[in-house]
């Protein structure tokens, strides 16, 4: 965040100032937004459906009680804003938000989703200031998401071929989230964030082979195949299907391009997936230190 973001924030009083909603305060992102809103005083609420704040997307009775109180949300929507009944619960959500007096919304949404555009409209219509955050694949889904138990075993299969795709920090993207949530500026901007080289997944699995210390290697899948996986992983066939459909969808080369969105916002480059896997083995993401490396 810039000095002139944090002065006028702290220029307001604290005693009128109301909370920012996180809907998914515990996600990967969203914990990340919580953690840096509360280091610069600001009042949260971290929505999640065992939590102070109960919200779930699946029970619209608890979005009500979670805008209460606050002036401006970080909207990140489960499983996905290109899901079916995506649209229909951006519209009442930001219906929901304009009754309560939410007045600035930022709204996670994939890069790349035709289907994800047209829930951001849906929320965008409730008239709410929106800033849009359209972002690439995470990294930390190597680390702390789906693709991590692949890395552990060794062997990431995944419904990508040898597409390439920009990789992008999720620390990054919290960065931007903050600054489009506490400064002027960002209303009807949509934020497109990436990471400043593409890799394929064979490179990704090279570079956590690297960092990691252990052997990882791709295994590329046809959708197909992937969706039999994941129903074996206990996914219902339907999901499983429209996920793998989904995944291979993103991966068909059209996001193979980098984009100066988290520059744009914070004045610096993104993190390299090298330098994010180093960090995440030195942090023992993976069961192994840069320390027990060097033994």
């Amino acid at each position: 965040m810039t000095n002139t973001a944090q002065n006028t924030y702290r220029s307001t009083d604290l005693n009128t100032r109301q909370a920012v909603l996180v809907t998914n305060g515990t996600g990967k992102t969203g914990h990340r937004v919580v953690e840096r809103l509360t280091a610069l005083g600001m009042p949260v609420r971290a929505g999640s459906r065992g939590g102070e704040v109960p919200f779930d997307w699946a029970d619209a009775s608890t979005w009500g009680p979670a805008l209460t109180g606050a002036d401006s949300a970080y909207v990140t929507y489960f499983p996905d804003l290109a899901a079916p009944g995506a649209v229909e619960a951006m519209h009442t959500f930001g219906e929901l938000a304009a009754r309560h007096g939410v007045g600035r919304l930022v709204l996670l949404s994939g890069r790349g989703e035709p289907a994800a555009v047209l829930a951001e409209e849906a929320l965008r219509a409730a008239g709410a200031e929106l800033t849009v955050v359209r972002a690439a694949f995470f990294a930390q889904n190597f680390s702390e998401g789906v693709l991590t138990e692949g890395v552990l075993a060794g062997e990431i299969p995944f419904p990508a071929g040898d597409t390439a795709e920009p990789w992008v920090d999720a620390d990054d993207l919290a960065d931007v989230v903050v600054q489009a949530l506490t400064e002027d500026g960002h209303a009807g901007v949509v934020h497109e964030v990436t990471g400043p080289q593409l890799l394929t997944l064979a490179e990704v699995a090279a570079a956590l082979s690297q960092a990691s210390g252990r052997p990882v290697r791709y295994v590329p899948l046809t959708e197909a195949q992937y969706a039999e996986l994941l129903v074996r992983y206990g996914l219902v066939e339907g999901e499983a299907r429209w996920l793998a459909e989904l995944f291979a969808t993103l991966l068909d080369g059209h996001n193979s391009s980098t984009t100066d969105g988290v520059k744009r916002v914070l004045g610096r480059e993104p993190k390299a997936f090298a330098d994010f896997a180093r960090d995440a083995a030195a942090d023992g993401d993976w069961g192994v230190t840069q320390r027990s490396l060097a033994r």
